[in-house]
């Protein structure tokens, strides 16, 4: 069982360790710095965390296994546009949405998710990056366009375990994607997803889908679940084809987290609506499934019941490796701890600042 986690705030990086049989959150690294984005690299232990820094720029920053200090590393640059080329796009990097591992074979590669749609590969550690070209030309990039964000954005990087050549991506307003060449060239993957913020006539373009949140199962890997602006969506067919899944309460959100053994088992935290980003009825849950999505079990023990208006962004729902360790955040500060799959919560803080993205992080250091 993983005995540390690391929670990416608006006012920095706290790590919660767990001490005989209680969870202790430490001061923060970075404190008062925007953190947003964090990955645990299994396969060496090293630990990365990208502040946005407003006027200063976006800025990365890799902390070795056994290390107690930071070292700052190179951030993803963008390219010159060409001259002349008609393209609304800012080419410059506005955020780092995510840092994803490359696969077990290839030591030192990263990937990074980025606003304004940008997907970047690192070899070495993140010491150099480039943007991945096959991607940010495709001819349907000029149809992407904002979600939370002005810019479209890459928030999920899903590598699969059996060939890291195959990765797929979700892009925030810009569809999903899948490349089994490590990028050389992309398909549109969102066949039975539909948007209905579009017009009826476009809903199924796939370049203009929203996904806001999409999981692979690490010992499954046909297997997605894809928490999407317009419901929920699930893949047994690595995104060949995505079926629609109904949910209690609301089926609108942003965090998603699948069980690592289990691809039928899979974790969502419902809000009213997209105008009414707070929890159903003020009270904080989770849904989860145990069958595919056939049927759910709507949690809510240790959770606030009353004068609730949490929300959970879409990296601050994570599952620990044991299957059954949930760790969970939000925009309100408050984080709550699961070891039993998610029938009971308790409350780790209720005082953290505003919460980016969550992850479990091995043993202690």
């Amino acid at each position: 069982m993983t005995e540390r986690a690391l929670l990416a705030t608006r006012k920095g990086l706290f790590e919660l360790t767990r001490r005989a049989t209680a969870w202790e959150l430490a001061p923060p690294h970075f404190p008062g710095d925007p953190v947003s984005a964090v990955l645990h690299d299994a396969r060496d232990g090293s630990t990365y965390a990208a502040l946005n820094l407003g006027h200063f720029g976006a800025k990365l920053h890799r902390r070795d296994a056994g290390s107690a200090t930071w070292t700052e590393v190179a951030v993803p640059v963008y390219p010159p546009k060409p001259e002349g080329r008609d393209d609304p796009a800012d080419w410059s990097l506005q955020l780092i949405w995510t840092l994803a591992a490359g696969g077990p074979d290839q030591p030192g590669v990263l990937w990074a998710g980025t606003l304004p749609g940008g997907l970047f590969r690192s070899a070495d550690s993140g010491a150099s990056w480039q943007l991945v070209e096959g991607l940010w030309n495709v001819p349907e990039r000029p149809q992407w366009f904002g979600g939370g964000y002005d810019a479209p954005g890459i928030h999920s990087i899903c590598v699969d375990p059996r060939d890291s050549n195959s990765v797929l991506v979700a892009i925030s307003c810009g569809g999903v994607w899948l490349t089994g060449d490590g990028g050389a060239t992309w398909q549109l993957r969102t066949k039975g997803m539909a948007a209905n913020y579009m017009p009826p006539e476009l809903a199924e373009q796939g370049a203009v889908q929203d996904p806001h949140r999409i999981v692979r199962c690490a010992a499954q890997p046909d297997v997605l679940w894809c928490q999407h602006h317009s419901g929920i969506w699930r893949s047994t067919d690595n995104a060949a084809s995505w079926q629609e899944i109904a949910a209690p309460l609301s089926t609108f959100g942003f965090a998603v987290a699948v069980h690592p053994r289990d691809g039928a088992s899979a974790w969502f935290v419902p809000a009213v609506a997209d105008q009414q980003r707070v929890p159903v009825d003020a009270a904080l849950a989770v849904n989860r499934t145990g069958d595919g999505g056939a049927t759910f079990a709507t949690l809510r023990q240790g959770l606030p019941q009353q004068h609730c208006y949490d929300l959970v962004y879409r990296h601050a729902l994570a599952v620990d490796d044991d299957g059954t360790t949930l760790l969970m955040a939000s925009t309100t500060g408050g984080a709550w701890l699961s070891e039993d799959g998610g029938a009971r919560w308790q409350e780790v803080s209720a005082h953290l600042p505003p919460v980016y993205a969550v992850a479990f992080a091995g043993t202690p250091q």
